[in-house]
């Protein structure tokens, strides 16, 4: 495993985003967000995820253990809707610009609400910020008032995406690069029909 200068990885645990029809909606929506001629920084189609829950930086024998937590974690695959446009902070500040979840978002909540527990057992401090399943697919460089870019996301806050399927829970690591995030999973659990 590749580490930083501190020794810790980088790491988060989430659903990848596969499907090439859907990959290609999303793409054609960024591109309508980089017509706004906002600046962002879009989210590569191979780094699109729905994030269960965010690690931060962790010495791999924790990363070790977290791997051993997940593979508790007992879930059936499940279909996920992705729906609808929407920014964190907000609409009139936006820092972050997501697709959110229609069906699937219950079972996604109930797979956090099982790793939490096991994850504070190892250490990890808590989520503060409650779960809020989502995908990012780009991010304001530079905050400033875009009516363009407002006005895109509003026209799409119902728009679908399309449908896929969460079967493989991933520990993903995160290099941080001037050219975007590098992803590799570093261990995999999948659902089981029954």
């Amino acid at each position: 495993m590749t580490r930083n200068e501190s020794g810790r990885i980088r790491s988060f645990i989430a659903f990848d985003i596969e499907e090439e029809g859907v990959l290609s909606q999303i793409s054609s929506i960024q591109r309508e967000l980089l017509a706004t001629r906002g600046d962002l920084r879009i989210v590569e189609p191979k780094n699109i995820h729905i994030t269960i829950r965010f690690l931060g930086e962790l010495e791999a024998k924790r990363l070790e253990a977290v791997t051993e937590a997940m593979k508790k974690v007992r879930f059936r695959p499940f279909d996920v809707e992705l729906k609808g446009l929407g920014a964190f902070d907000n609409i009139n500040h936006i820092r972050v610009i997501w697709i959110g979840m229609g069906r699937g978002s219950k079972e996604a909540s109930e797979i956090f609400d099982i790793l939490e527990p096991k994850l504070r057992l190892l250490g990890i401090e808590p989520e503060t910020r409650g779960f809020s399943p989502h995908l990012t697919i780009a991010r304001v460089k530079i905050p400033r008032r875009n009516e363009a870019l407002k006005d895109l996301i509003l026209r799409n806050s119902d728009k679908l995406f399309g449908v896929v399927r969460a079967e493989a829970l991933r520990l993903k690591r995160s290099i941080l690069t001037p050219r975007g995030p590098i992803y590799t999973t570093i261990a995999e659990v999948r659902g089981t029909p029954n």
